[in-house]
C-alpha cells in the first residue's frame, strides 16, 4: 500500500499543479474519478496488461470509456500513465489528487470511528470542534467499531486522536508494565 502511494503521489501532484494553473480542478477531479473506477475493473486491468493491444489501442479504448470528448491534457496524462505501466495506480492517484484539492480548498477529511452509532448532532458537534481546532472545514466519515468498547478515534491525515476506552486501557496496561 505504501509503495502504491509513493508511486501515485508524483502523478497526483503534477496533475494538481496543471489543473490549478489552468483553473480546471473540477474537470480533472471528474476525469480522475472516472479513470479510477475504470482502473478498478478487472476486465480493464486484463485488457491493459494484455500485450496483444498496443498502448494507442488501450488509450483509445479508455478515452472512449470516458465519453470520447476528453481534453488533450487528460489524453497526454493517460498516455504517460500507460507508457509507465501505472494503470493500476489510477485509484490512488485520484485519491491523492482529491486530498490536494481538498487541502487547497481549505477542507480536510476526518475518519471518525465510534464504538456506538453517533447521532447527527454528535457528528455535527465533533465536526465543529475539529473544524475550530484545525481551522479548516472538516468532512466526516463515520464508522462503527464495537471493539473500541466506548468513545471514538479520529484520524485526520497523520493526526490520530484516540479517545476510546480500548485506547485508554492499552495505555494503562503499557504504563503498568513499565
Amino acid at each position: 500500500m505504501a509503495e502504491l502511494i509513493t508511486v501515485a503521489r508524483p502523478y497526483a501532484e503534477a496533475v494538481f499543479r496543471l489543473a490549478k494553473q489552468e483553473g480546471k480542478l473540477g474537470p480533472w477531479s471528474e476525469a480522475l474519478a472516472n479513470l479510477a473506477v475504470i482502473a478498478g475493473d478487472q476486465t480493464a486491468q486484463d485488457v491493459v496488461a494484455n500485450p496483444k493491444y498496443s498502448a494507442q489501442q488501450v488509450e483509445a479504448l479508455l478515452v472512449s470509456l470516458l465519453g470520447g470528448n476528453v481534453d488533450a491534457e487528460v489524453k497526454n496524462f493517460l498516455a504517460v500513465v500507460l507508457e509507465n505501466r501505472r494503470f493500476t495506480a489510477l485509484p490512488e492517484i485520484a485519491n491523492e489528487f482529491e486530498s490536494l484539492k481538498a487541502s487547497e480548498e481549505g477542507e480536510v477529511k476526518a475518519e471518525i470511528t465510534s464504538a456506538f452509532p453517533l447521532s447527527e448532532a454528535q457528528v455535527a458537534e465533533l465536526t465543529a470542534t475539529l473544524s475550530a481546532d484545525l481551522k479548516r472545514r472538516v468532512e466526516a466519515e463515520v464508522t462503527v467499531a464495537p471493539e473500541l468498547i466506548g468513545g471514538v478515534t479520529v484520524k485526520v491525515g497523520d493526526l490520530v486522536i484516540d479517545a476510546s476506552v480500548r485506547g485508554k486501557l492499552t495505555a494503562l496496561a503499557t504504563s503498568l508494565k513499565s
